[in-house]
């Protein structure tokens, strides 16, 4: 439409001829003769109306055809593209002369080569990818595997190939891990992204269940832990549809040729690390990316040079720290229990869900994407990190749990299960961190009865274990029974009538105790 409106502005307005027409348009005299008559049978000249637009105006220069009065009987495309992938010979120009054997006045051979192409075209659309610099990085895993020997056991393990390729210059990156798991896929990016000295605008990996927690097709549910490398990073990724390849074609041929150039020819060497077998894979890889295309000039590595290097974004200035994301729910005692040890949040939060960062270093804790708190780790089982402005002024927990509370519950269970109490409370940094273990005896009562809970509090007293699990086991193993059999039998002789373990009465009161 371009060109035609300059045309109708040389002819009307400058006044020119047909013959300079087409030489300044660059087209034949025989269309400019075209045009124009079209142009004057539409009514146009110049300047065109205001507002007339290039699809008003090919409507009015280019009328669609009238229908045929003959219609024109439609082939069975299904049929035609069924007999095309069963036999091998058979050719659209033979399935045309039997159509036409049926129907004389049939397409003609062009039109019905045409049609048959716009039918399959509606039932097989593919989008052609177009990859601009610096936009998309694909990543995926080689399906065979490097294996490495230990060296102590001569153990050999397999070892997971990772593939990075960028869109617009196919430059490849191959890493090794020993898994595919969370920390192993997360570092993997870390290292492309410092290989390639920059970070693409979009990551697009398989359904990988370390990358996506719920496959779906329009609203993939991402790893916590891969969305914030992508944000540290400040990438998007953007997971390949399920059981959709061709989302992926530049990963699955990257994959095809690190197998070809960097596996096939390092499948007789034998690797006892990881650091020996990146060391081998670097030379092969760098002899890959410089390898010349065999359809264009250049290579990966020039092309990165040209297109995506200038277009990668910055890496950012702290290298990502890996972080495990995790939910947990907040106990009475406003602690929440990571790896065998007990962080505190808030008060106000117990029993509330809360989502847990962990690095090497650090445990935070956020409540409804605001963090509430955070921790120094904690090695070991355990282990205890309580901050004080957690805890409420009154040492309250959530229902109203006191020290005073519990230990006067442990009064009415008996002595000895009161001062288990009072002992446990007072052994903890801050009374609190023992709820839990006296919730635990409040259990343990309602299953062995006041009697054995009493007992094993006792035992427990004399040998100085103060904790939960002590008292626990002294009930299962039946130790609370043979110590009452063992108290009751060095009672004084006035105690003489013996009725069972833990029971007895007095000549002076005739009362059971």
């Amino acid at each position: 439409m371009r060109k035609i409106r300059e045309l109708l502005r040389l002819k009307y307005e400058l006044r020119r001829s047909h013959r300079e027409i087409a030489t300044s348009l660059g087209i034949a005299n025989s269309t400019v003769s075209d045009y124009a008559r079209r142009a004057a049978a539409a009514g146009f000249t110049w300047p065109l109306p205001e507002g007339l637009d290039d699809a008003a105006l090919e409507a009015a220069l280019f009328p669609p055809l009238p229908p045929s009065r003959v219609p024109r009987p439609e082939p069975n495309w299904e049929h035609v593209h069924r007999e095309l992938q069963r036999h091998k010979g058979v050719t659209l120009q033979l399935l045309w002369l039997e159509y036409l054997t049926a129907h004389p006045n049939g397409y003609r051979y062009s039109r019905f080569c045409e049609r048959y192409r716009a039918w399959r075209g509606r039932i097989d659309v593919v989008m052609r990818q177009v990859y601009r610099a610096g936009e998309k990085a694909f990543v995926d895993y080689a399906g065979p595997k490097f294996e490495v020997v230990d060296r102590k056991t001569g153990e050999v393990r397999g070892v997971m190939v990772f593939v990075g390729v960028l869109g617009a210059s196919n430059h490849t990156f191959v890493d090794v891990t020993r898994s595919r798991s969370l920390p192993d896929w997360t570092m993997s990016h870390v290292r492309m992204f410092e290989f390639w000295g920059g970070v693409p605008e979009l990551v697009i990996p398989d359904n990988e269940k370390a990358a996506v927690r719920q496959a779906s097709r329009y609203e993939p549910d991402l790893n916590p832990t891969y969305r914030e490398l992508a944000t540290h990073y400040g990438t998007t990724v953007l997971p390949a549809r399920p059981r959709a390849p061709r989302d992926k074609a530049k990963a699955e041929a990257a994959v095809q040729h690190v197998e070809r150039w960097i596996m096939a020819p390092l499948r007789n060497q034998t690797f006892f690390s990881l650091g020996e077998l990146r060391e081998a894979i670097a030379p092969l890889l760098a002899a890959l990316n410089e390898r010349p295309f065999k359809k264009t000039a250049g290579s990966r590595r020039s092309w990165f040079e040209d297109l995506d290097r200038p277009a990668l974004k910055p890496l950012p200035a702290e290298r990502y720290e890996y972080a495990e994301w995790r939910k947990a729910r907040v106990n009475i005692d406003y602690h929440i229990q990571v790896a065998h040890a007990l962080y505190s949040v808030p008060h106000p939060l117990a029993r509330c869900e809360v989502d847990v960062r962990i690095t090497a270093q650090t445990v935070e804790i956020f409540h409804k994407h605001r963090r509430v708190a955070a921790h120094l780790r904690v090695h070991g089982k355990g282990g205890y990190a309580t901050d004080p402005a957690h805890m409420p002024a009154s040492h309250r927990a959530h229902a109203g749990w006191t020290p005073s509370r519990l230990i006067a519950w442990g009064r009415r269970t008996g002595s000895h299960t009161a001062a288990f109490v009072e002992q446990l409370l007072d052994s903890r940094p801050h009374p609190e961190q023992g709820y839990r273990s006296c919730l635990g005896l409040k259990e343990l009562l309602r299953a062995y009865g006041a009697e054995r809970l009493e007992a094993a509090c006792r035992r427990a007293l004399d040998i100085g274990t103060l904790s939960y699990k002590s008292v626990k086991s002294i009930l299962s193993t039946g130790l609370d029974q043979a110590d009452d059999q063992q108290y009751t039998l060095s009672l004084p002789a006035q105690h003489a009538h013996i009725r069972g373990p833990g029971y007895y009465t007095t000549p002076q009161n005739g009362k059971e105790s």
